[in-house]
């Protein structure tokens, strides 16, 4: 009797620590996290996250809460396997001016949301600083497609197909970032404006 109740317990322990292990690297894939930065999301070990996926420890409360607040979900996430697609709940706050600055010789780019990597969008504010097509010796293309919202000024859109075309503050544009385009700033100030890349 009294084994047939350790073995029950120890059945219970080993089923707890198999659902953890599922549902931790079934929320890591969903994001698209690798192990190192799921590491760094939720600072420990990516050896420590790899036994936990693969049942070879079982987590203390302390390592579940830190699970919970780096991937941005609720403890019972970790326990409960969804019986339906459900949202992963990322989210990544970016408050005024304290984005990511990159400065190049035609526009100052502000990155929004630089926390998750794999993101399948990629937001951005950005200061023109080009007056002409000379100021990039070249054509911007890469891969994707780009929606554009001027915040301030007033900016003209140079394209490859197209003819250019003046946009001013709340005017919106969306395109192939395939296509040979530019931005200058057609203000007397720097125009600002609002970029987002989707893949």
């Amino acid at each position: 009797m009294s084994m047939t109740v350790t073995s029950s317990k120890h059945d219970v322990r080993a089923i707890g620590a198999i659902s953890i292990g599922a549902q931790l690297k079934s929320i890591r894939i969903r994001n698209k996290l690798t192990l190192r930065e799921a590491a760094n999301l939720t600072n420990l070990a990516a050896s420590t996250l790899s036994k936990i996926e693969n049942e070879q420890i079982s987590p203390t409360f302390t390592v579940m809460q830190k699970l919970a607040t780096g991937l941005n979900i609720e403890l019972p996430q970790l326990f409960t396997k969804p019986t339906v697609a459900q949202a992963v709940g990322r989210r990544d706050i970016t408050l005024k001016d304290q984005g990511n600055y990159h400065l190049t010789s035609t526009y100052e780019h502000e990155l929004l949301s630089t926390q998750f990597s794999h993101k399948k969008m990629m937001p951005y504010k950005c200061r023109v600083h080009a007056r002409s097509f000379d100021d990039f010796g070249e054509w911007v293309r890469h891969s994707g497609e780009e929606y554009m919202l001027v915040l301030e000024g007033e900016v003209q859109l140079v394209t490859e197909f197209y003819e250019p075309v003046n946009l001013v503050e709340g005017d919106s544009v969306y395109y192939d970032a395939m296509m040979g385009h530019l931005v200058i700033s057609v203000s007397e100030d720097d125009a600002q404006i609002l970029w987002v890349t989707a893949k």
